[in-house]
């Protein structure tokens, strides 16, 4: 099965070194191509895809996973409904605490996380670029990708 996700790996460095958990930064699933809330078909798979790639038997450990805090009105939800069958299957909450464009949030959960295990974060693809500046890495850019992938 073709995957096509952005994961980008980041050693966030104010933790300490026996501690530092690798975080993946990826995009949410494909949106419907009428531009509606929520995943297509071709989300809905790649969110169960995830569960494979990530999941329990994976080598990447996951113990945290954070998404973009949805709407009341179903908008924004599509990071959270990526990772929400991998959550269930790992048993870790889906931390929906920060809003879209609150970067800052993100990093101080970053720097709060006390576990061992690595750490997921699922975005909005505009915004990840502006995660990974507020994580400390001002060389690093996320790729640009067209609204249809």
């Amino acid at each position: 099965m073709r995957t096509i996700l952005l994961c980008i790996l980041l050693e966030f460095l104010t933790l300490a070194p026996a501690a530092r958990p690798t975080i993946y930064l990826i995009r949410h699933g494909e949106k419907p191509k009428d531009g509606g809330n929520g995943l297509s078909a071709e989300g809905l798979k790649r969110a169960q895809c995830l569960r494979q790639v990530f999941g329990a038997d994976s080598e990447y450990n996951i113990g945290f996973i954070m998404a973009q805090k949805p709407k009341l009105n179903g908008k924004r939800a599509r990071p959270y409904q990526t990772v929400a069958p991998l959550g269930r299957d790992l048993g870790v909450p889906i931390d929906t605490s920060c809003e879209r464009n609150d970067y800052k949030c993100v990093r101080n959960m970053v720097e709060n996380y006390e576990g061992t295990k690595n750490i997921l974060i699922c975005w909005e693809h505009r915004r990840m670029s502006h995660i990974i500046e507020e994580l400390g890495d001002h060389d690093l850019d996320a790729p640009k990708y067209p609204d249809d992938r």
